[in-house]
Formats: C-alpha cells, structure tokens, sequence
C-alpha cells in the first residue's frame, strides 16, 4: 500500500477510474488507491462533496489538493510529473490533437455511448437498450478508425507515440465490446489498436480486469437490445 501524496479515489468498473491508474501505472508513480462505493453513496458523503462538489470518480488528491475529471487529472499528471512530454506533448498542434481526442473520448465515448446506457440500465433498472444506442458506439467505433487513418503507419491515436488520449479512449473502449463488438473486417486499424494497448504491462490489471466488471454488470442487467 503506497502511502504518501498522491491519492486516486474510484471504483474499478468506471473507465475514467482506470484511465487514470494507465497513466499513473505509465509515469510510475506510486499512489494510495481509495475505493468509494458508488452504488451505496458513498461519494454523496460530505467528506467527499466538500472536496469534489460534482460528487463524480475519479478524484485525484495531491498534497491536500484535489482534482476530478479523468482528462483534467490526466494531463496534470503528466505536466507535474513525467520526465518528458511524450504523453501529453508541450508542442501546440500534438497537444491539440491529444486534446480533440480526450474532448471526443468526453462527450462522444462517454457520454454518448457509455452514460447513456449505464444510466437508464443501473440508476433507473431498464433492462431494454434502444437500438439507436448501440447504432451510436458503431458511428463511434468509424470515427476512431478514421482517426487512425490519418498518418502513415500511425499505430496510437495520436501518431506513432503513446499519449493520455490512448489511455483515456482505451478506458472506454474496452468496457464496450459486451454491447457492441468490433469486428476486425469493418474495423481494422481500431482492432489492431486495442490489441497493441492490450498488450501495455500492468494493462490487465490497470484497465482490462475493471473493463470486464463493467461488461459483466452490463451483462447481468440488460435482457434485450
């Protein structure tokens, strides 16, 4: 158990949670993980809404300050503590780039795909998820390929390095392949890409297990799509 600084508070089956823990596990930092049990409210408790009014995971504590948000976190981590820029680059066009990808991993992956079925199926019990859902992680999975497509030999989202956009996008990704599969004949570059991060030490532990939580819970509320 790493006692000291920096504190991650989450649950595992949340994307941006083990987004987070990719990049932290990448910058080798170490870090005291702290569970909050969002299904019995924990995060509604006044210790945790007083430092994050938004009452949302994950939460990074450093020194007594905290931050939420898995993009905000992501890109602090790596201006406070990489060695280099590597994962979230200094440069104007690189970074706006990584930027486009953490915004669309925000409002198209997450919001988009994922918030909306986890919250008609595990806040208000549906057990149904409309076709137009399921339609929207498939348009989804196109613009990802496309954004692959965009350099030569391009092998991470925003080029041939690894970035937090990876992170932050994988996180998402791999929790949706129950609902929506990606099938390497429509999607090739996106399959080859989710089988590179797969491949990223410490990913099962980091992403891959929590992914599966997520599908598996999924799996176990949802009778028709």
């Amino acid at each position: 158990r790493a006692m000291g600084k920096l504190l991650l508070y989450g649950v595992e089956a949340s994307p941006p949670v083990r987004a987070c823990k990719l990049t932290l596990n990448a910058l080798g930092l170490q870090y005291e993980y702290r569970l909050v049990n969002l299904l019995a409210g924990e995060q509604l408790n006044k210790e945790y809404t007083l430092k994050n009014p938004q009452h949302t995971v994950p939460m990074l504590e450093d020194h007594g300050k905290c931050i939420w948000d898995s993009h905000a976190i992501m890109a602090y981590l790596v201006r406070k503590y990489a060695k280099n820029d590597e994962l979230y680059p200094k440069d104007y066009y690189k970074r706006a780039m990584v930027d486009q990808r953490l915004h669309f991993e925000s409002g198209v992956i997450f919001q988009g795909c994922i918030r909306n079925i986890a919250h008609p199926v595990f806040r208000l019990n549906e057990s149904e998820v409309p076709r137009a859902r399921i339609d929207a992680i498939y348009e989804m999975y196109a613009f990802l390929e496309a954004f692959l497509g965009t350099a030569p030999g391009q092998t991470y989202l925003c080029g041939s390095n690894l970035t937090i956009a990876d992170y932050s996008v994988v996180s998402s990704v791999s929790s949706l392949v129950g609902l929506a599969a990606i099938e390497a004949a429509k999607y090739p570059k996106l399959s080859a890409w989710l089988a590179r991060m797969e491949q990223l030490p410490d990913y099962q532990s980091n992403n891959g297990n929590g992914a599966q939580m997520l599908i598996d819970m999924f799996s176990a509320k949802i009778t028709k799509i």
